[in-house]
């Protein structure tokens, strides 16, 4: 499925364990330092789209939306949750991209960032240029999932392993084959 605008790439970016595992209690169940300054420096100044539950928890950690980037929630809520700040709404993954798309246009930028939390992911898989993935060479325990990759819809291109770390882990970069003709 292709999005709106094709200049305006969809990326998912996501640390998940062998297992898919993303988190647990609504958190991520590893620390891995360098994974959030990947984030981070991936991100700043796109618009992320994000769940309800995802953005509860950065509320919770940081008690503020991300700083340097707008946040599209996707929520079947019709309510203004969070009025005068830079958390915008959207009522399907669709609407979402298309307010990102906007913004990116707006900032300069050619890419939006799907943050999760698993529903988020599920319903984006389609409509995704790219996936930034920490691997966690683990089998962790966990209540939220990642969607199985159909790995012939997806090329390869970055593999930087990571196995000295506890636990060890690679950031791979894969890229929608349709997208790379």
């Amino acid at each position: 499925m292709i999005t709106k605008n094709d200049n305006i790439k969809t990326s998912l970016i996501v640390a998940i364990a062998q297992n898919r595992c993303i988190g647990k209690n609504n958190r991520m169940p590893w620390h891995i330092s360098e994974d959030l300054k990947r984030f981070k420096s991936l991100t700043m100044g796109h618009p992320v789209i994000m769940g309800r539950k995802t953005l509860e928890s950065i509320l919770g950690y940081l008690k503020k939306p991300l700083p340097g980037r707008d946040s599209i929630i996707v929520t079947r809520n019709t309510q203004t949750l969070y009025p005068n700040t830079q958390i915008h709404q959207a009522g399907t993954i669709e609407q979402a991209i298309e307010i990102g798309q906007k913004i990116a246009i707006e900032n300069g930028k050619d890419e939006v960032f799907i943050i999760g939390g698993a529903q988020i992911y599920t319903q984006s898989m389609t409509l995704a240029h790219r996936l930034y993935l920490t691997k966690v060479h683990r089998d962790i325990a966990g209540d939220s999932f990642f969607p199985v990759i159909d790995e012939s819809d997806w090329e390869e291109i970055e593999n930087i392993a990571h196995e000295e770390h506890n636990p060890p882990y690679s950031f791979i970069t894969l890229e929608r084959r349709q997208y790379l003709l």
